[in-house]
């Protein structure tokens, strides 16, 4: 298997099949290729995305504070610059333009799933180390990078074109690979070069999976406004 986003990942990424093609060939994604989503499951799903990018947000920030060298800081420094300055910013123009005001998209009212993953991703970074925390944000990260890669080459409509070409683009891609990379050199820096044969890996494994079958839920939820 290719590793285009780390060997840490690719590793996760197949200890959590058939989850992780669930969440990556999720009816939801398939609509976003095919443009048969309804326009108001999309609107739904990307203010609880808002939502959800706001604790993400804090989650990186938190990575900082777990961070033991300025490379990690640094790491994960541009990825709440990216999620902030870019990411959020997508969700606030295309509701916008469907009427959905910046307020009106702030004070969404927070769904049980997307509260369910969020507090996951907060509670494995509190109360484990930057390893833990990691385990929990990848799913999401690399996810994302995955299918918007795969749908910039497989749809056949332009209808969700600007969320593809987010996530497909090349500066999302670059963010999958620094994120593939801090997540190889943290595990080599905490568990050494053969991380797989710790004792800790089974349990960050397991976060994996519980993140990514909470990825899931979070795509089921958008079907149902």
């Amino acid at each position: 298997m290719s590793e285009p986003y780390g060997k840490a990942f690719s590793l996760m990424r197949a200890e959590a099949e058939p989850a992780w093609r669930a969440y990556t060939h999720h009816a939801f994604v398939e609509g976003l290729k095919a443009g048969t989503l309804p326009r108001e499951a999309f609107l739904h799903y990307l203010q609880q995305d808002y939502v959800f990018l706001i604790h993400f947000s804090r989650a990186w920030a938190l990575a900082v504070v777990k961070s033991e060298t300025h490379s990690e800081m640094l790491a994960a420094v541009g990825t709440v610059n990216a999620l902030v300055a870019e990411e959020m910013q997508l969700h606030i123009g295309i509701c916008e333009a469907a009427g959905i005001s910046q307020e009106a998209l702030f004070a969404t009212r927070e769904r049980a799933e997307n509260l369910a993953y969020t507090r996951f991703v907060l509670e494995a970074g509190y109360s484990g180390d930057l390893l833990d925390l990691l385990a929990a944000l990848a799913p999401c990260v690399m996810g994302y990078g995955e299918i918007g890669k795969r749908l910039t080459a497989e749809a056949t409509s332009t209808l969700y074109g600007d969320w593809i070409d987010t996530y497909g683009g090349d500066d999302y891609q670059a963010a999958c690979k620094a994120v593939g990379t801090l997540l190889d050199d943290a595990l080599e820096r905490r568990l050494g070069a053969e991380f797989t044969s710790s004792p800790r890996w089974s349990r960050l494994c397991q976060t994996f999976h519980t993140a990514t079958e909470l990825e899931v839920g979070f795509w089921q939820m958008g079907l149902t406004p």
